[in-house]
């Protein structure tokens, strides 16, 4: 039932973004290619004036974007019947431990010399604004007390203590790994049979006549399991003295190697030891910007994805810097497509999730089917471990090394497309 369902709004989603595209071809305006602006003065498949108009364009891209959430819903629904064996695990981040600090009793010391001096009459009478003249009327020497300033530089250092909170490096998060399907192996290569050969020859026949023949062919694929990891040499000082410090390096180990690994979904060259990113699929289609808006040619994008790659697109990928054109598209009298600037925006193009992230290449955007056509298999999941390498144990050292294992599987390279020239 869920796949009958799946289909059924996958068309309605496709019906719906081909109207949506219609009104844009309509609009594009300046054939140089200004991708900024779009004309809705030639629009004359919508009626009324240009407000109506874009009244119009945004309620479609509405009912896209809400088409396009329903589709996804049935995709995982979908996806989680068929992966019903498999598992995914996700090692969670070490919780962020604080260390804290408690008083204990102090015994009262005896009154010292600068006790006696600050409850001295003289430094009472000065500090009641009448005067210096019994400032240094304390039982004690003849001459001045304090000859050299008493600060914070020359007496008593205060103490600051650190706060517990401790600030993460400005830097990409891990976020494509949650549009690719998840899924375990046990042997050293994800090994999965192809068809590459499929010849339909089925016709009508007459009575008594030969059946047409047709043409099929497999052929065996694999991609190796290859290893992601990183290492760091800890003094057995740091390791002993601070009480923080093992949390700390088992979650930013863990994590430098789950950045690593995110990227290299999209960006490995396939070159050994690297299995192949998106990016970089042997047959994965192309589509150039030209002088199209950058919707439309996400959208052409998508009918290669659909057409030739004979998928259903899911998700899209972008670099932020080539996101925010869309964001900012307007119409040729300045009124914004995707709502004004005090409003959060849509997340969403031709109603399908749109990931924005620096793991992507910049001017290179990227389309595909995620849910059907690729898939990550984890073969030894994230492992933190410590041991000693060479002089370690003599020079008092340990060296921490984190580490995963897994393969990166395009079942069909056709299903991605990416977007040039951006």
């Amino acid at each position: 039932m869920a796949l009958k369902q799946l289909v059924e709004a996958r068309e309605k989603l496709a019906a719906q973004q081909k109207r949506l595209h219609g009104i844009f071809a309509e609009a594009k305006g300046d054939p140089a290619g200004n991708h900024q602006e779009l004309d809705l003065d030639l629009v004359k498949s919508v009626e009324g004036d240009n407000t109506a108009k874009l009244d119009m364009i945004r309620k479609l891209n509405e009912e896209v974007n809400a088409l396009g959430k329903e589709v996804d819903k049935l995709a995982d629904l979908e996806n989680a019947a068929k992966n019903l064996a498999e598992t995914h695990e996700v090692e969670a981040g070490a919780d962020n431990q604080q260390i804290g600090r408690f008083a204990s009793d102090v015994p009262q010391a005896a009154k010292g010399w600068g006790d006696l001096f600050v409850e001295s009459e003289g430094y009472k009478t000065w500090r009641s604004g009448r005067g210096l003249k019994s400032f240094w009327d304390v039982k004690a020497p003849a001459e001045p007390l304090l000859k050299t300033a008493f600060t914070t530089t020359a007496g008593w250092a205060p103490e600051s203590i650190r706060i517990g909170r401790m600030v993460d490096y400005a830097t990409t998060p891990v976020e494509v790994i949650d549009i690719v399907p998840g899924g375990q192996t046990t042997q050293a290569a994800v090994v999965y049979m192809k068809e590459t050969t499929f010849t339909n020859s089925a016709d009508f026949r007459n009575e008594n006549a030969a059946y047409a023949e047709n043409a099929f062919a497999l052929t065996e694929s694999s991609v190796t399991v290859r290893s992601v990891g990183a290492s760091l040499p800890v003094t057995d000082e740091q390791m002993a003295d601070v009480a923080q410090v093992r949390s700390y390096l088992n979650q930013r180990m863990g994590f430098s190697v789950r950045q690593k690994l995110d990227a290299m979904l999209l960006t490995a060259t396939g070159a050994a030891p690297e299995w192949y990113g998106v990016n970089n699929f042997a047959s994965i289609q192309t589509q150039a910007l030209g002088t199209d808006p950058v919707p439309d040619a996400v959208y052409k994008a998508m009918d290669l994805v659909r057409f030739t790659g004979r998928a259903n697109p899911s998700n899209i990928v972008i670099h932020p810097n080539d996101w925010q054109p869309v964001r900012l598209l307007r119409t040729a009298d300045g009124i914004y497509i995707w709502g004004n600037p005090s409003e959060a925006g849509p997340l969403r193009l031709w109603g399908l999730p749109v990931l924005v992230t620096t793991a992507q290449t910049e001017n290179t955007g990227l389309v595909g089917d995620f849910t059907q056509f690729c898939q990550y298999y984890v073969r030894q999941d994230m492992a933190v471990e410590m041991g000693y390498v060479n002089d370690d144990f003599l020079d008092g050292r340990i060296t921490i090394r984190a580490g995963i294992r897994g393969a990166f599987v395009s079942f069909r390279d056709e299903a991605f497309c990416t977007v040039t020239g951006l």
